[in-house]
């Protein structure tokens, strides 16, 4: 027998090229599956208690349509040149080319405060990532947590190069979960986390996202490349695209939610009100940083604020939204009055307690001054620069004031109490709300209203003057309470005459002299 020739090959058709929305749905929405031995409310228990009603998963929009594959490709490319300028940064001593050593300060309270809240983020988007009851919006929630982890680990890969040469950049970690000022960030997330997975979308994705962190990587992160901190920058803008999806990730929960069904409506409200406020107060620290904390200032806080929020947010986002029912946050005028005010208060608070702070503080120059008077012309001379002048008149003596004392803290956001009335900057703002027999205290109508809208849970805030008092933070003294921090000795107090300040004097009289090339030694 005899084999044919030329026999029909079977099944031998090209592969067609499947378009990039087909090839998306298949490789995300379509490997879901309906669960048979186990009822759906068992396998995502999480999506029906918080009040939102969901009829159609399926109506979720990815406006980006990302694959595993194209993600990675997309995220290594990124990689690639980022620890490209690290490398070249290291190996160039590029430290040394900074504007001046106390810029630093800015950068270790960012290590402390937020990269520990990039990795809290990656583990709850995990969760949702299997939680949510819907594979479009599980997929979106897997993207998010791996970019989370990979700005933990880009930002604490590019700022351990300064761990080598300077105080206050060891135990971030351990601080971040025991330190006065780090309770700040600490405590919303610890809120956000703790709420429902829709809630967390919204005080996350939307509300920290599009508030917070486009005042910290865009006009921050200027800042720093106006610093000479090139790879501060570099990290910061490779995580801005990052920082676009997530946003556009909010804007999509949202829409979906609110679309699904109006009397979702409601309660979408009220935490955009809850957690606008939150995201707000906490960007006070990141107001400190632009105005205070700079050495060469490249953009005020006010400046940042009207452009980012009240012109983007206030004048291009919420319009959009109204179209649903949704209004501008409950407390956004008492936000807009205070941006005169916010970073020099909280400044002031960072001035005060720096003898318990994992990094130094120094009163403004008068070069420094002069811009906060550009910047702030109503209120910086008349209210601000006179305590400054005060201050520097005391150094001048060779003193330096503290507040050896320990501050009341805001039961919600826990900064000390040392706001102003929106109607008169010369008076604190106090608010005082009773429960079960107990009397609380917030520092704005903003926190007390939260307050007053979960007091079940605020009432079981961690707040590190109380735990100090409680004895629970390592024992009655300073020292104590500093070494149960993890702060150590040149960590804190003074910038002038600190360890940094020394060290980077005598490596820039080195490279002056020829003595040693400019070469700083590791500490």
């Amino acid at each position: 027998m005899t084999m044919q020739q030329n026999a029909p090959s079977y099944g031998a058709r090209p592969a067609r090229k499947l378009p990039m929305k087909e090839r998306y749905s298949l490789l995300t929405r379509d490997l879901d599956w309906e669960p048979s031995y186990v009822p759906r409310e068992k396998l995502y228990p999480f999506t029906s208690y918080e009040g939102i009603k969901v009829h159609d998963w399926d109506g979720w929009e990815d406006p980006f349509r990302l694959t595993v594959d194209a993600y990675y490709k997309y995220q290594a490319e990124k990689d690639k040149r980022l620890y490209a300028v690290l490398d070249g940064f290291a190996q160039s001593q590029g430290h040394l080319t900074l504007s001046d050593a106390s810029y630093l300060n800015a950068i270790k309270l960012f290590i402390q405060g937020v990269t520990p809240l990039e990795y809290a983020a990656h583990r709850h988007f995990a969760y949702l990532a299997r939680y949510l009851e819907g594979p479009a919006p599980r997929f979106a929630a897997l993207c998010q947590s791996v970019d989370e982890l990979r700005h933990c680990q880009t930002q604490i890969h590019t700022i351990s190069n300064y761990n080598k040469y300077y105080s206050g950049f060891h135990s971030w970690s351990k601080m971040h979960d025991r330190v006065w000022y780090l309770s700040v960030p600490k405590s919303l997330f610890d809120d956000a986390m703790s709420a429902g997975p829709f809630e967390f979308l919204i005080s996350i994705s939307f509300s920290f996202e599009y508030l917070l962190t486009n005042l910290l990587f865009v006009p921050f992160m200027s800042g720093a490349s106006f610093n000479g901190d090139m790879p501060t920058m570099s990290f910061g803008f490779s995580a801005q695209s990052d920082e676009s999806r997530h946003m556009t990730l909010g804007l999509e929960a949202i829409k979906f939610l609110l679309e699904q069904d109006e009397d979702n409506v409601p309660i979408i409200q009220d935490w955009i009100d809850k957690w606008f406020w939150r995201a707000y107060r906490m960007s006070a620290l990141v107001a400190a940083m632009m105005d205070y904390m700079l050495p060469r200032p490249v953009m005020s806080w006010k400046e940042a604020f009207e452009l980012y929020f009240e012109d983007q947010m206030l004048g291009g986002l919420f319009p959009d939204l109204e179209f649903y029912g949704i209004k501008p946050p409950r407390h956004v005028q008492q936000a807009i009055a205070e941006k005169d005010r916010l970073s020099h208060e909280v400044y002031k608070i960072l001035h005060n307690f720096s003898f318990a702070a994992a990094f130094t503080t120094s009163t403004p120059t008068q070069d420094h001054m002069r811009w906060l008077s550009e910047q702030y012309p109503e209120t910086f001379d008349r209210y601000y620069r006179p305590v400054w002048e005060k201050h520097e008149r005391i150094e001048a003596a060779g003193g330096r004031a503290f507040v050896m004392g320990l501050p009341q803290l805001c039961q919600v956001c826990q900064i000390p109490m040392a706001f102003t009335e929106a109607d008169d900057p010369s008076r604190i703002s106090y608010r005082r709300s009773q429960f079960r027999a107990e009397t609380f205290h917030t520092c704005s109508d903003g926190c007390q209203w939260i307050f007053e809208r979960e007091p079940e849970k605020y009432v079981q805030a961690w707040l590190p003057v109380h735990q100090i008092y409680q004895g629970n933070c390592g024992g009655p003294t300073v020292p104590d309470v500093l070494a149960w921090y993890g702060i150590q000795e040149g960590d804190n107090g003074e910038f002038k005459g600190s360890r940094d300040a020394l060290a980077w004097t005598a490596w820039h009289a080195e490279g002056t002299t020829g003595s040693s090339n400019g070469v700083a030694k590791e500490v």
